[in-house]
């Protein structure tokens, strides 16, 4: 009698891949989770560990630990190929792996239409590294600024662009409109508040343009009351080394962040299957990929229409609902044998931040801003971290900024791109050259 249990990998440990595995860490498969990093990744926070009010570990858990005592293998790899007519995959590393049933959720990267140069110059929020690269670019900026006499040199270091007006974007430009306005008041004299330029452009003629008006209008409003200069209509048409170019104009900056869209992990193309215009796969309603059965595909790397025929969006709260729907099916929780289910999406609304007290929400057709709207986006993200330690943690920390309009970690730990900030070295250098 064959007693070999049937094989599960996921891949992703994402929002989709985790809850995913918890439905299956306890069924009587073998379950195996790779993802390239150690740890889940809360990423709506990201730009929060960027502008300094958390730190890494509020929005971060190793898998391991929020898998506990499972069966469960935790793969640290990256993979390079998938086989599905074999039902294998090879890592970078060489290793192969072969696979009863294969989950897909390995998310997805920005997407600089075709203009991969730019991301040189206009970095993404994707990893903890990413963010903590952004936040050490916003300091030492007002850093070198400091150390600059003539007004029109510094004011390059001084002027922020956030290109994208999604909820990253504006998100962005409200925290920075905060970091840096309360940075300036706590210590630095020879520049002033006025001094500082935020932009934020979107192509599109209005922002937030997922959320039903007029919440897009209210959202501008609230980010001009920061001092932000939102700029609607207003496609990029070139990013070089602290410039922006516009369709009419350019913007001098060397604080360049990208946040105007994402397309599907790259890994994708191994499977030559249909994908749309952004990488996503084509996926039938229990999100297996047409033609196999036995591999699906989740969250951000999935095209999935809703009822009314149209692709569901790049959101946690999607990837979460297919994890659980197919965790449970693959367990054996959901369907009968002969009928494959169908997943079915619950909008349970979408919300954006744009500063301390002030955000909009659309809660099943309700729509919030303000406070009100804050208080709900800062009680639902609190709600999705995972752990009690992160949420304990982060809820402390947006008290204490709310209570004294202080941010968090404002560390530079490396200077390497600090071109007017002298080390001790420089120091030692030029006595040695007098």
């Amino acid at each position: 009698m064959d007693t070999k249990r049937r094989h599960v990998i996921i891949i992703g440990g994402g929002f989709a891949g985790i809850t995913a595995v918890k439905e299956l860490k306890h069924s009587e498969a073998e379950v195996t989770i790779i993802d390239k990093a150690n740890h889940h990744l809360f990423q709506p926070l990201l730009y929060q560990v960027a502008t300094g009010a958390l730190s890494p570990g509020d929005i971060a858990a190793p898998i391991r630990s929020i898998l506990g005592e499972s069966r469960v293998k935790v793969v640290l790899g990256e993979v390079k190929n998938i086989d599905p007519k074999r039902k294998n995959l090879q890592l970078i590393n060489g290793r192969e792996l072969s696979f009863d049933q294969l989950v897909l959720a390995p998310g997805a990267q920005y997407n600089y239409f075709g203009n991969e140069e730019w991301q040189e110059h206009a970095p993404g929020l994707k990893t903890i590294s990413d963010a903590l690269k952004v936040r050490e670019r916003i300091l030492q900026s007002l850093e070198e600024a400091e150390q600059i006499p003539d007004p029109k040199q510094r004011q390059i270091h001084l002027t922020y662009v956030i290109i994208g007006g999604g909820p990253t974007g504006v998100e962005m430009a409200g925290a920075i409109a905060e970091i840096a306005r309360r940075s300036m008041r706590n210590g630095f004299k020879n520049v002033r508040e006025e001094e500082i330029r935020i932009y934020l452009v979107e192509a599109a003629p209005e922002i937030l343009n997922g959320f039903p008006a007029p919440l897009g209008e209210r959202g501008k409003d609230m980010l001009e009351e920061l001092g932000v200069k939102v700029l609607r209509g207003t496609p990029v048409v070139k990013i070089e080394k602290e410039t922006v170019h516009l369709k009419v104009g350019s913007i001098k900056s060397s604080n360049i962040i990208w946040a105007a869209g994402i397309k599907a992990s790259s890994l994708l193309d191994s499977l030559q299957v249909e994908q749309d215009r952004l990488g996503r796969v084509f996926v039938d309603g229990d999100l297996s990929i047409p033609g196999y059965p036995d591999i699906y595909v989740l969250g951000d790397a999935a095209h999935f229409k809703d009822k009314n025929g149209k692709p569901l969006p790049a959101l946690a709260s999607v990837a979460r609902q297919q994890g659980i729907f197919l965790g449970k099916v693959l367990a054996g929780k959901k369907g009968s044998r002969g009928l494959r289910p169908h997943f079915s999406y619950v909008d349970k609304g979408t919300m954006a931040t744009i500063g301390t007290a002030k955000a909009v929400a659309n809660i099943r057709g309700l729509k919030f801003s303000g406070f009100t709207a804050w208080i709900l986006w800062s009680t639902i993200h609190i709600l999705l971290l995972i752990g009690f330690r992160n949420r304990m943690n982060v809820f402390v920390e947006w008290v204490w900024n709310y209570l004294t309009r202080k941010r968090g970690v404002q560390l530079i730990t490396d200077r390497s791109g600090c071109r007017h900030c002298s080390s001790s070295e420089d120091l030692e250098r030029k006595k040695k050259s007098v």
